[in-house]
């Protein structure tokens, strides 16, 4: 069944595993503001558990902005990921963002929690900015009046798996592009704790103007960098290669290491549709094998607001992804 409620809009979400149960986390508003738009300034974070995917309990919001005062997380904590370190302790990486700068500034911030619901944000919750000897590498200031915001958003936590530490995606942007849609980029952190971070040159840039809540993961030969976008932000280039009209939704990079080379992958966009059907999705390894979810879109006028079904996700013999027809994951 479809995780959705009467009274609120759920969006982004995230997916964590403890033991056989599966912890969703999803951006949540109340319907009440009328204007869907309007929910992205109002978001909270709501927590959910399933043994299938399918079936949710819902438990209630798990995480919100700091209300006591101005904080750099007091206007909305968005996206994220959920990650357990080597002594269980779980850790949330979120998107942040500040009522004084009108929420144009994202940041990465860092909670944690023994149970999986009630977090504590690690000191004043900040735990990654767009700051040191990279920065350059990335659009670090808004560069008003030609993107609409300073991007640093929709952290992805996993392990190195070439040793020790750990690895940090998220969305953002790359500076001194002249087409606004050839500067987004998936940028890059490490860490050795969890705890300090080191913020890297991106992993890539190109072909759209952002690369929405990034996802790795590697399935058979191949790694996999998910994400999704808007038809408003393809490239020129991507409409060149891309015959297709412009869809929006989620498509991929591919890579044969997690710190790249990273590639736009070839053939057709893998799960989009004009006006959107489902954004915002991850890939998840679940009881019957790999399976996307994603909210319903539709589009302002008609925004479905509830995380679909899942639908299930095969690797090609050429490494390449596809999504099954809603027919065969209906049977």
């Amino acid at each position: 069944m479809p995780f959705k409620h009467s009274e609120l809009w759920f969006w982004d979400s995230w997916y964590a595993k403890d033991g056989d149960t599966w912890h969703g986390y999803f951006l949540q508003a109340p319907k009440s503001l009328v204007d869907p738009d309007a929910r992205h300034l109002n978001a909270t974070q709501r927590h959910a558990v399933s043994k299938d995917l399918v079936n949710w309990t819902d438990l209630g919001t798990t995480f919100e902005p700091q209300r006591n005062g101005a904080a750099w997380d007091d206007s909305t904590t968005w996206t994220g990921s959920v990650v357990q370190d080597d002594a269980g302790l779980w850790h949330l990486f979120y998107t942040g963002t500040q009522k004084s700068e009108a929420s144009l500034y994202q940041r990465i911030g860092h909670a944690t929690s023994t149970d999986l619901h009630n977090w504590t944000r690690v000191g004043n919750g900040l735990a990654l900015d767009l700051t040191g000897p990279n920065a350059d590498c990335y659009e670090k200031d808004h560069a008003i009046g030609h993107w609409h915001d300073r991007a640093m958003r929709d952290p992805w936590v996993m392990r190195d798996p070439g040793g020790a530490g750990w690895l940090m995606y998220f969305t953002a942007r790359v500076p001194g592009v002249q087409e606004p849609n050839a500067g987004g980029a998936v940028g890059f952190a490490t860490s050795p704790d969890l705890m300090t971070w080191t913020l890297q040159p991106p992993v890539f840039h190109g072909g759209f103007g952002q690369l929405e809540v990034p996802q790795v993961f590697q399935a058979g030969r191949h790694w996999y960098c998910l994400f999704c976008t808007s038809s408003f932000h393809w490239s020129e280039q991507y409409r060149r290669d891309n015959p297709e009209p412009p869809v929006t939704g989620s498509h991929y990079l591919i890579a044969d290491h997690p710190r790249g080379p990273w590639r736009i992958a070839p053939g057709g966009f893998l799960d989009g549709a004009e006006p959107c059907r489902r954004y915002a999705a991850r890939i998840v390894d679940g009881p019957q094998g790999l399976v996307i979810l994603g909210f319903s879109d539709g589009g302002k006028e008609v925004f479905g607001g509830y995380v679909m079904d899942p639908e299930p996700v095969t690797v090609g013999a050429d490494g390449l992804l596809q999504v099954a027809p809603m027919a065969q994951a209906a049977e």
